[in-house]
């Protein structure tokens, strides 16, 4: 009872997500799915400059930037948060002594996950990105230098004109990973479970093929699933069906509840340019992200070390 009460709950969110967060959850246009349709700015309550936030940057543990696929996120340099519009370093999570203990799910279906379940005062965000629309090379920079650990969920029809892009920014030593967004964005509780498992066994060969690893994580286009597609992902060797609490608009946060970060929350933004930034460029709204969360008094964690 126990587990069928948080699979509901979570469900429930991805519902309310779906409608209320702008992005990649907030429509099924398919102009949105090609990156297209800008999310709406969303001006933040009492705006006010950033505050510099406190903290060294850096891994706990002092370790050296670690290759790609490694478990914890690398140490920027000194200078890399002033060229890139921040008043103080970046702070970053160590690797966790163990694991959260994420609730399981159903045989032969995989689990909804939401928000990581981290302690109430472990003040730890997770950075994720969808699509592929925008590959802009000063993001590939500023990632790099300032060590970001991104969890990338990537759609074949828009990410695959520039496959290299995203490959460069998971081997740029931050331990970021690339992760299935399905093969053409659809809404996947309109499809059939055939056409679901295609869509999402059909990426997984692709990047499989393409960077040498079967993906583990899966995000539905717009938060959108079903039990077809727990199904699905499952039988195409998922092991996670990623959701987010709060989504990054151009300027601020977009939050599923309340008005503030919450520990374990999963950031999802999105790899857009200019055009659907309103004049925005990817490393202006991925700074303002960063600012968003250093005025909170949050640390960002590797997603994929608490999984």
């Amino acid at each position: 009872m126990k587990h069928a009460r948080r699979f509901v709950a979570g469900t429930l969110v991805a519902g309310a997500l779906a409608l209320s967060l702008t992005g990649c959850g907030d429509s099924v246009d398919p102009i949105e799915r090609l990156g297209r349709k800008t999310a709406e700015e969303t001006p933040a309550q009492g705006s006010k400059e950033p505050k510099q936030s406190k903290g060294i940057a850096g891994s706990s543990d002092g370790s050296a930037a670690p290759s790609a696929g490694s478990s914890s996120p690398g140490t920027a340099s000194d200078e890399a948060y002033r060229k890139w519009g921040l008043t103080a370093p970046v702070q970053y999570a160590p690797k966790p002594a163990q694991k959260p203990q994420i609730p399981k799910a159903a045989p032969g279906k995989v689990p909804v996950i939401d928000r990581i379940p981290v302690a109430a005062d472990d003040k730890v965000v997770f950075l994720t990105f969808d699509d592929g629309a925008e590959k802009d090379p000063e993001f590939l920079k500023m990632a790099a230098e300032l060590k970001l650990p991104i969890s990338m969920f990537l759609t074949d029809s828009v990410a695959s004109s520039d496959y290299g892009h995203f490959e460069k920014l998971r081997d740029n030593g931050s331990a970021s990973t690339i992760n299935n967004h399905t093969l053409t964005h659809p809404n996947l509780r309109t499809l059939s479970y055939d056409a679901q498992k295609r869509e999402i066994c059909g990426q997984q060969d692709r990047l499989e093929k393409r960077f040498g690893q079967r993906p583990p994580l899966f995000r539905p286009p717009f938060g959108n699933y079903n039990d077809d597609t727990l199904r699905a992902a499952s039988e195409c060797g998922v092991s996670s069906l990623l959701l987010w609490r709060v989504s990054m608009q151009i300027n601020n946060f977009q939050y599923a509840e309340g008005s503030t970060l919450k520990p374990g929350d999963i950031i999802l933004a999105h790899f857009r340019g200019p055009s659907e930034l309103k004049g925005s460029t990817e490393t202006q709204m991925t700074t303002r992200m960063l600012q968003r969360i250093q005025e909170q008094g949050y640390r960002i964690g590797r997603l994929e070390d608490y999984l």
